[in-house]
């Protein structure tokens, strides 16, 4: 992870935040994006929700979830003017990490299939697409 650059969980007091930031960063919306559904989310996952930081301003997410069985990507966003440079890398390192040390053997990433640009970010990280099930998917171990 590049030095000038900070993962760690997301509180409930950064929700409003986060979806601000999924307005200008994020690719489309969900039925979720709204106070209550990423609270909730914090709430039921304390680690689930990681934010990229540098200097203390927001650059990056990524919502890490595993069910017990599956490890699965949702939201990866990057601000515009932090993109390539390392944020997404450091937020896939970061879940990928989280995940190994839960049990997970492998990630699934939900990608918007018009996001060309996603899927480079994604390739970049060693995910490919599983197109029987329209999933991108990465062994873990």
């Amino acid at each position: 992870m590049g030095a000038d650059v900070t993962v760690r969980a997301a509180g409930v007091d950064e929700v409003a935040a986060v979806l601000a930031f999924w307005e200008r960063a994020a690719e489309g919306v969900s039925i979720s994006d709204d106070p209550a559904g990423v609270t909730r989310l914090v709430e039921r996952d304390p680690g689930a929700l990681l934010v990229a930081e540098r200097d203390g301003v927001l650059v990056g997410t990524v919502i890490a979830g595993f069910d017990g069985w599956r490890c699965h990507l949702y939201r990866l966003a990057v601000a515009p003017e932090a993109r390539r440079q390392g944020v997404g890398t450091a937020l896939l390192a970061a879940a990928e990490e989280q995940f190994a040390a839960l049990g997970g053997r492998r990630a699934d990433a939900m990608v918007l299939r018009r996001n060309v640009t996603a899927h480079r970010a994604w390739e970049a990280g060693g995910y490919g697409p599983q197109e029987a099930w329209v999933r991108w998917v990465k062994p873990l171990s």
